[in-house]
Parts: structure tokens; C-alpha cells; sequence
């Protein structure tokens, strides 16, 4: 199948399970969305810079993290120097092992000045924000219960508000980071909508994913089965380990939104598929 058709297959297969409703944003999205992403992360050199990590209760969900360590190494194997941008305690939890740009809140401060010293200094070729907590019109930040979690919440969204390269968001609810683009589209949903434009946004049932589908067009393009070279489960592991929860049921497990990690391994199992790396089963 042509590029085109191969993205609205993705977009297909990353919402089928339809768990929030992530059809209804798809529907307000031109198809060709993740091709048209992929295309901005093509090639690319120089820092990418990678917004995750959702708060949830106390600590960080599985969710965002795991997509986010995917394309963290994706785009590190492809030649791009990749940060991952994420607040306390994911930020210590990472930093070990990976580049880390710490976010934090400054009630006094709305993380602009902060943003355009750090994009100065620093020129990101492209920001990439996967499940991070966006803006409501009212200036706060929501869970999927409607709880107000601004207290908890480092700042992204100036990042994306203020760069002069491209932006990419990927959200499964509504209330992440992009969900500007769709926001009366997506009105109607049971969750407190997030304003925060991108210059693409993507969704899929479980963030993570959306990662999965933007390495599957990366890695088609330099005929380098990049999925087959990470494995969810065990970044999931490695996270449990260090004290995530599940965004959903709130319990340290190896699950993602309520999902068991067979879920995103089927996922990534199809999308290695349909991009020609794994044979289709009989």
C-alpha cells in the first residue's frame, strides 16, 4: 500500500479498542496524521526534545513514559540527540539513564521564561510531547476524573507554545497537550479539554502507542525494524520497578490504562506488520 494508506491504516488499528472515545477525534483529524508527522522527524539531527509524564498519586503513570523511552531510542539509533523533559519523580527516576530536561511550577511563573531561555539555548530541530498534562481554558491542569492536578504538574506546554520547530503532541483522552487543535470537536467527551495546540497532533487508545506508530514510519524509511528493537514489557518493568502506577487503576502493575501489556505488544506486532518487518499470519 501507498504512504497514505498506510498511515490511515495505522490510525485505524491505534483506536479500534475505542476505550475514550479516541474515534471522535480521529474523525476531526485530515487522514494521514502520523505520515505527516513521521515526515517531520525524517532525517532528523540535533536535539528532539520529548515531553512525558502524567501525575498520579504521588508519583507517575506507566503511560507517556514507555512511548516516550521508545522514541528516546529510536531517534538516538537514527542519528538525533533526543532529551526527555519530565517532572518530579520521573525526572530522577530517568535521569540516570537517559538526558533529562527537570520541569517544574512556579506559582509566580508560567513556565514561559524558563521555555524560551531553554529553545534559545538549546535550537530543538522538534518537540514531542507524549501524554503530558495541557492546559484547560481556566489555566489548570485536569485528570480524567476532573480532579485538579496543577500542584502536581511541571510545565510543558510553553515549550510547544513558544518553539520555531516542529511540534508534535500524542494524547488518548483529551486533556493532553495538542488536544488544542481538536478542542470543540472533542467538547462533547467526558473530560476537561486541553487547549494547548501542536502543529500535529496524533492519538491513539493508549498514548504509548502513538510512539509505536510514528518509529513504524521512521523505521520503514531506514529499512531498520526499529519496533523489534525495544520491548514495552520490559520498559514497563523498569519503570514498575521505580514506583509507576497505572493512569487507570492507580496500582503498581505492568499495565497501561487498564490494559494488560499483551495489548501493546499486539499493537506493535501489527504496525511491524503492515510496514512490511513481520510476516502477516496465516
Amino acid at each position: 500500500m501507498d504512504e497514505q494508506a498506510l498511515s490511515e491504516a495505522i490510525e485505524s488499528l491505534l483506536v479500534a479498542r475505542n476505550p475514550r472515545q479516541m474515534q471522535v477525534a480521529r474523525a476531526a483529524l485530515p487522514p494521514g496524521y502520523y505520515l505527516r508527522a513521521a515526515r517531520r522527524l525524517h532525517d532528523i539531527r540535533g536535539t528532539v526534545l520529548i515531553g512525558t509524564g502524567f501525575p498520579v498519586a504521588g508519583t507517575f503513570e506507566t503511560d507517556g513514559p514507555v512511548g516516550a523511552i521508545a522514541l528516546y531510542n529510536g531517534l538516538q539509533a537514527l542519528g538525533a540527540r533526543p532529551v526527555i523533559a519530565c517532572a518530579t519523580p520521573l525526572a530522577q527516576v530517568l535521569a540516570g539513564s537517559y538526558r533529562i530536561l527537570p520541569l517544574e511550577r512556579d506559582p509566580a511563573d508560567d513556565g514561559s521564561a524558563s521555555a524560551a531561555r531553554w529553545l534559545a539555548d538549546n535550537q530543538p530541530s522538534a518537540i514531542i510531547s507524549i501524554e503530558r498534562p495541557g492546559l484547560a481554558a481556566d489555566g489548570r491542569y485536569y485528570n480524567m476524573r476532573g480532579e485538579d492536578i496543577s500542584a502536581q504538574c511541571g510545565v510543558f506546554d510553553p515549550f510547544l507554545t513558544l518553539a520555531h520547530c516542529p511540534t508534535i503532541a500524542i494524547g488518548d483522552g483529551g486533556n493532553e497537550i495538542g488536544m488544542g487543535n481538536i478542542a470543540e470537536a472533542i467538547a462533547g467527551l467526558d473530560i476537561r479539554v486541553a487547549v494547548t495546540p501542536c502543529d500535529e497532533l496524533l492519538v491513539a487508545d493508549v498514548s504509548n502507542w502513538g510512539a509505536y506508530g510514528l518509529l513504524a514510519f521512521l523505521g520503514l524509511w531506514a529499512e531498520r525494524d526499529l519496533l523489534s528493537e525495544f520491548s514495552a514489557l520490559e520498559t514497563l518493568r523498569y519503570l514498575s520497578e521505580r514506583g509507576s502506577v497505572d493512569g487507570v487503576t492507580r496500582a503498581n502493575t505492568l499495565t497501561e490504562d487498564g490494559l494488560p501489556p499483551s495489548e501493546g505488544e499486539a499493537v506493535i506486532r501489527e504496525l511491524r506488520t503492515l510496514t512490511g518487518f513481520l510476516e502477516a499470519a496465516a
